[in-house]
């Protein structure tokens, strides 16, 4: 487990839903992964990155899924992707990424509550 935070630390971190409008394959990654580009609505708009998520989906499968992240935190250069986001996910029982995502659809660029 982790060090305890305050409520006021866990506000600084800014997790938005955005729906997936782009993916393909990232064949220079070290680990396979999948270039996104997400769009936070109008207020963020569409953010890259890149996620080590090919056990579960491949690029055409993750068009139009709405996905969680973090849309506050700098830059990250990633080989020659610039990571602006980091898209939010979980491993199974296999050590694959799955990834957090709203049941019900809700607007690009709400506030994870």
């Amino acid at each position: 487990m982790s060090a305890e935070i305050t409520f006021d630390q866990f506000m600084d971190v800014d997790i938005r839903v955005g729906t997936v409008t782009r993916a393909e394959p990232f064949p220079e990654a070290r680990k396979p992964a999948i270039k996104l580009w997400v769009d936070f609505g109008a207020e963020i708009g569409e953010r890259k990155s890149s996620a080590q998520i090919t056990a579960h989906y491949t690029p055409e499968t993750l068009i139009g899924k709405q996905v969680l992240a973090v849309v506050n935190f700098p830059p990250r250069q990633i080989g020659p992707v610039r990571s602006e986001i980091l898209v939010l996910g979980l491993h199974d029982t296999s050590g694959g990424v799955v990834l957090i995502s709203p049941d019900h659809a809700v607007p690009n660029g709400e506030r994870m509550c």
